[in-house]
């Protein structure tokens, strides 16, 4: 099953963090209790990774509030045997 990295983002100051925090809770997503958080760093921002069946399901996570700035990124992983295939048509 495909893996997606969810970023949303907020502005830089207490009150946006307090507030963004709040409106993630209260539509009771996963944000709050399965995400990262940057913000005591300075990067202002969640991460998620979730195993979905579609981009569009991953997108259906975010909060409507937070759609237009998020992020939404199909991880791969990639063994050493797939890297030598990659290298050898590279070469080819």
């Amino acid at each position: 099953m495909p893996r997606f990295l969810i970023e949303i983002t907020h502005d830089d100051e207490h009150d946006a963090c307090v507030k963004a925090l709040h409106a993630l809770q209260s539509l009771g997503s996963h944000f709050v209790t399965h995400a990262e958080f940057g913000c005591s760093d300075g990067a202002h921002a969640g991460w998620l990774i979730a195993e979905l069946d579609s981009r569009e399901d991953a997108e259906r996570m975010v909060p409507p509030e937070f759609r237009v700035g998020a992020r939404i990124v199909q991880l791969q992983r990639f063994s050493p045997e797939h890297i030598q295939s990659m290298l050898a048509e590279l070469e080819s």
